[in-house]
């Protein structure tokens, strides 16, 4: 056993395994700059889904498109593997290696499982709206024991995470993640497009879990309509339309952001 788990932390810690993992917040990246492309549309009248289906599908519509999935399905993949062995096996440097740290590893290794997941499923053709696939897990959800309370625990867990992402982008904390340039120009630029990335997508997930925690209080799973959903949802407030563009062009300098995490990342 511990043989085997020194050859899995080798492979983990290989640099050709790492710079695929890299990949894998480029990737990201380059999906939340769609979403946002998707979602400064709306707000100008077009029609779209901004979520991560609708940037997948839109991925999936380009030349190239099978040849940019499977490079993006192993990405976000070895990224999630990355992540785990992280989390279970430990970080390089020992400041690194605490429960808060390996926890967030643990949360990241999910989050690109299930974006390993999304791509796949386009991949041999069963991508499903995010839309509709949201209020489906939502309706079977409420029709589970304490199904309502689960889904309040839910949505609340996205709004408060929504909520650090905020506070992350205002205070700058993602500045330990990243080896920041000596060049000032481009300083400016990494540090630009993390605060203003950090505080939209913080605002975006917000959103989700308040529809979320509304659709379980109310009883209507028709409301639990992921991000697409809660973007639209905000064009139909005063103002709108602006709202959702100024949220839109966070969302994508958040992209860009993860695409500069992905060559500066602190390892």
């Amino acid at each position: 056993m511990r043989k085997a788990a020194d050859v899995a932390e080798d492979a983990a810690n290989s640099r050709s395994f790492e710079i695929v993992a890299r990949a894998g917040y480029a990737v990201s990246g380059l999906l939340h700059v769609l979403i946002g492309a998707i979602a400064l549309q709306l707000a100008f009248g077009r029609v779209g889904e901004a979520d991560v289906s609708g940037a997948v599908a839109s991925l999936a519509r380009q030349p190239a498109g099978p040849f940019l999935l499977w490079a993006c399905f192993a990405a976000c993949a070895a990224l999630a593997v990355w992540q785990l062995s992280n989390a279970l096996l430990g970080y390089k440097r020992d400041s690194d290696n605490k429960l808060g740290k390996r926890l967030s590893a643990v949360g990241q290794a999910i989050v690109f499982a299930a974006l390993a997941t999304t791509i796949i499923s386009f991949i041999v053709g069963k991508g499903q709206n995010s839309r509709e696939s949201t209020t489906d897990v939502t309706v079977t959800l409420m029709k589970a024991p304490f199904g309502v309370f689960l889904l309040v625990a839910i949505g609340a867990g996205i709004a408060i995470t929504g909520i650090v992402f905020a506070v992350r982008g205002f205070r700058q904390t993602f500045k330990k993640d990243i080896s920041l340039s000596s060049a000032r120009t481009v300083r400016k630029f990494q540090l630009g497009v993390g605060v203003v990335g950090y505080i939209a997508k913080g605002i975006a997930l917000f959103l989700v879990g308040l529809l979320v925690v509304i659709a379980a209080v109310r009883a209507q799973p028709e409301q639990s309509t992921g991000l697409d959903g809660s973007l639209k949802a905000l064009k139909e407030q005063p103002y709108g339309p602006y709202l959702l563009a100024a949220v839109a062009v966070g969302l994508i300098a958040y992209g860009l952001f993860l695409m500069v995490k992905a060559k500066t990342l602190k390892t």
